[in-house]
């Protein structure tokens, strides 16, 4: 075989493209992979944009840990270089497909404003200590251009953590502290330019007993920037030029920080209250109304902890809401993976198609009962079953203390009044009184669900019927002479629809031919019409009348005698 046939082949060849995906390390964008990096570059970013500025003002620091300082530096400046790396190996989406072509990849990032960013960040800058020497980390303050990463890490996580608002809290807290931590350095440096002691505004002197300490430069600076940003008061009025400016941008920034925090923890609070909001139905609305009313006071007590109960143990009642947001068969999966094993235990729907369950998980409706209320009363027509999630019921008699029985999680009832099965001694009607002993779940299935979603599934239907008819045959509940009057009454309904179609179709033939005869009529009928208006016009006329025809249409002569030729009957005498 020749080499072209052979690229041919590998061209044409469908597997081939999986086989490259296999060893290419290309990374998903919304993988896990790709998150943890992300996590990963946090540290590297943040080293950056806090120990950068705090070494470049406080000398002390600097000096007492160089190469601490070298080690940390360069293996930061080792993770931005494979970053660098792991984004010319990022895929993209392109029309909803990840492509994992490098080459496209590679256009793409380097086409972007993140890749020179990202090149400027990890320029050499380190080479000017040759000249200005080790003490100088100004020079590597293009490693803050990185910081987009960071943001981008913060939203990953704020996306997948279980618990956002306390994610965005903890991000703001830490914004703050890096711009307290900014201005405490440039506080020092100021201090610093100004000269240590020179007035009550800056830096006392370092020669003061305890003032000379690392630590207690930084610490003071840090409580002194946090007095100004924060607004309180009780700082040294500033005595020079350079310490006005400060002050003066330190109130602009607290006032802009002020507004950004208040903001943001407006929208924390919205959030929370709309999330409780759409888990929890609304309380204060039902408080109200029974204020107006007048409801009594047991009533009330009784409906206010019902809805404690639904707020201590997190019980939602409306999941059909929460998730509607979904797409169709994502919201099914989601409600298979939660609802699908409580359903499953139903004896009439097992052994059903696996779409007809995923169908009659969407239609489940969660309710929360209290102690002592009932479920259902004997007697009551049965328009729902109920599959018991967690909690206990009692089947009790009318006096509502003598118990039955005890049903617990997992059990059902009222199943056989959903489905009508012919001969069901019980009809619609409920046959025990069912009591919730404490707080139970309960997913509720109506009649109407099940109705629409089986007129999809007619074998399964009369698959569900048998089920319920063996289950009503256990339990001597199935009149047999019935079941087969009323079959024989739809085998005789059935034939006489049948009947009926048989007549209406004859009927309707019948109308057809009439129509058509009708048709041909007026056909004929307006055919004779034209005949004798053509015959019409050769009647004498009077004088004048054909005096102004003979004017008007002087070649009317010529067609009027081809009309005479082709009647064969005279227009009739004058009577």
């Amino acid at each position: 075989m020749s080499q072209d046939s052979k690229v041919k082949t590998t061209e044409s060849s469908p597997p081939a493209p999986s086989k490259v995906r296999k060893w290419l390390p290309v990374l998903d964008p919304s993988g896990d992979y790709y998150y943890w990096w992300l996590n990963t570059m946090v540290f590297p970013v943040m080293y950056n944009l806090i120990i950068v500025v705090c070494r470049a003002c406080f000398p002390d620091l600097q000096h007492g840990y160089l190469v601490a300082w070298m080690v940390l530096d360069y293996t930061s400046d080792l993770l931005y270089l494979l970053d660098i790396i792991v984004r010319f190996h990022t895929g993209f989406l392109e029309q909803g497909i990840l492509v994992v072509d490098k080459s496209r990849i590679a256009r793409r990032y380097v086409n972007t404003w993140s890749f020179l960013l990202d090149l400027v960040s990890l320029m050499p800058t380190d080479v000017a200590y040759v000249r200005l020497g080790p003490h100088t980390p100004t020079l590597r303050l293009n490693r803050f251009l990185r910081a987009p990463r960071l943001f981008e890490a913060f939203d990953r996580t704020e996306t997948r953590t279980a618990y956002p608002n306390a994610f965005r809290i903890a991000k703001l807290m830490l914004y703050i502290f890096v711009v307290i931590h900014w201005n405490s350095c440039l506080y020092f440096a100021l201090s610093q330019y100004v000269g240590f002691g020179r007035d009550v505004w800056v830096y006392p002197d370092p020669a003061q007993p305890g003032f000379e300490r690392l630590r207690r430069q930084y610490l003071y600076s840090f409580y002194f920037s946090t007095l100004i940003l924060t607004t309180v008061g009780d700082t040294p009025p500033p005595a020079r030029e350079e310490e006005f400016l400060f002050m003066v941008g330190d109130f602009l920034l607290a006032v802009m920080g002020f507004a950004t925090i208040m903001g943001s923890m407006s929208s924390v609070i919205y959030n929370m209250n709309t999330a409780d909001a759409a888990f929890y139905p609304d309380h204060a609305l039902v408080k109200k109304y029974m204020k107006l009313h007048h409801v009594n006071r047991r009533l009330e007590r009784r409906v206010i902890d019902w809805y404690q109960h639904l707020q201590i143990n997190k019980k939602m009642t409306n999941e059909v809401a929460i998730l509607q947001h979904l797409p169709e068969r994502l919201r099914a999966e989601v409600a298979v993976s939660v609802h699908l094993s409580t359903l499953s235990r139903v004896q009439i729907f097992q052994n059903c198609e696996a779409s007809l369950l995923e169908e009659l998980v969407l239609k489940l409706q969660p309710q929360t009962y209290s102690p002592g209320e009932y479920v259902c009363r004997k007697g009551d027509i049965g328009r729902e079953m109920y599959i018991i999630r967690e909690g206990q019921l009692a089947v009790v008699a009318d006096d509502g203390v003598t118990q039955y029985a005890v049903l617990g999680a997992g059990l059902y009832f009222g199943e056989i009044s959903i489905i009508n099965i012919k001969g069901n001694m019980s009809g619609n009607r409920r046959t025990a009184n069912i009591k919730s002993l404490g707080y139970s779940d309960l997913f509720c299935l109506s009649k109407e669900d099940l109705r629409e979603v089986l007129s999809e599934y007619p074998q399964a239907q009369t698959v569900m019927e048998e089920k319920g008819r063996e289950i009503l045959l256990k339990m001597n509940k199935l009149d047999v002479n019935a079941e087969a009057a009323e079959i024989a009454l739809q085998e005789a309904t059935e034939s006489r629809l049948r009947g009926l179609d048989q007549q209406l179709d004859d009927l309707q033939t019948k109308f057809a031919r009439l129509l058509a005869e009708l048709e041909s009529s007026a056909l004929k009928i307006a055919y004779r019409i034209e005949r004798l208006e053509w015959q019409t016009r050769e009647w004498p006329m009077p004088e004048d009348l054909a005096e102004a025809d003979d004017e008007g249409d002087s070649g009317e002569g010529t067609s009027k005698d081809r009309e005479g030729r082709v009647s064969q009957e005279g227009p009739p005498g004058p009577e």
